[in-house]
């Protein structure tokens, strides 16, 4: 199935894909930006960050919604650009104050592949070091579960398939240390890691001796996300992760065009055409000779 994501890598086998399927949480940075924001102004912005950015990048991901019909119906995706596309609901539930991970089944590979995706991307919150029996309910096997059905349906269905995680800080732990951190992050990706993913979306686990324990814990493909940290910093994760953790690339959004957000459209264009996309252009060329094929994993 590797070979299949040759539609959302670069001619190399390493990917350097721009995020964009922020639904709630670019909402979010709109109000706190004081910029007010419908449905037609966010797909407008999709676009305008699609058009800017798709020319540099291996791929977009974007949201089924707003990022699909801003990149196909209103053409600003370019050609050799790949498409994944986020394939869990925006409302997943929680548990008193954890996370749930939840599918929806009619989101699968074929709904993907009819709306012109090259790829799903699902996404999970799994703490795989979380005590089973936590308030009666083993909400990590169940985020298990949800993902190992994606995988396989997009076997099946011949579509590649992306499992990003987050993790989250259990009930009464406080903030992590960066141990802890680290700790976290690697247990899940070793339990996302069995089922056999075609492609995992990571975070940087904190440091070059963590990113060498990913390497070891895993046996497919890894890109690092970038979580929102500023664009300079991104760009040392982005060595670290390659040089150390052995990763193929990056899918990464906010370090290139969170600025844009504060901008009117006027200015927003020439902004993500300009800064942005050499934002893109640097972190591209820092992979560059650092980064794993995805056939040599």
């Amino acid at each position: 199935m590797t070979a299949a994501l040759a539609d959302i890598a670069q001619s190399d086998g390493t990917f350097a894909i721009v995020a964009l399927d922020q639904r709630n949480t670019l909402r979010r940075m709109f109000t706190a930006a004081g910029q007010p924001i419908d449905d037609d102004l966010l797909r407008g912005f999709k676009g305008d960050v699609i058009g800017g950015l798709s020319p540099s990048a291996s791929g977009l991901l974007v949201d089924p919604d707003f990022g699909v019909p801003a990149a196909i119906a209103d053409g600003n995706l370019a050609p050799g650009a790949g498409l994944a596309v986020a394939a869990e609901p925006s409302d997943r539930g929680k548990f008193g104050d954890e996370p749930l991970t939840r599918r929806e089944p009619a989101q699968n590979a074929q709904w993907v592949r009819d709306m012109g995706g090259h790829a799903v991307k699902f996404f999970v919150q799994l703490r795989a070091d979380r005590d089973r029996e936590l308030g009666g309910r083993d909400v990590s096997a169940e985020a298990l579960a949800a993902a190992a059905e994606v995988v396989a349906d997009c076997r099946a269905e011949g579509v590649p398939s992306v499992v990003e995680n987050l993790i989250y800080p259990l009930p009464g732990e406080g903030e992590l240390s960066p141990e802890a951190r680290a700790d976290a992050i690697i247990e899940s990706a070793r339990a996302l890691d069995e089922l056999k993913p075609d492609l995992l979306k990571l975070e940087y686990p904190g440091s070059a001796a963590a990113c060498r324990r990913i390497a070891q814990a895993v046996s497919v493909p890894w890109v690092v996300l970038s979580a929102g940290v500023g664009f300079d910093e991104f760009k040392d994760v982005l060595r670290i992760s390659c040089d150390e953790g052995g990763a193929s690339g990056f899918i990464a959004g906010r370090a290139f065009w969170k600025d844009a957000v504060l901008l009117d459209q006027p200015d927003r264009r020439p902004f993500l055409a300009d800064t942005a996309r050499r934002r893109l252009d640097e972190c591209v060329t820092a992979i560059q000779g650092r980064a794993t094929p995805y056939a040599a994993v």
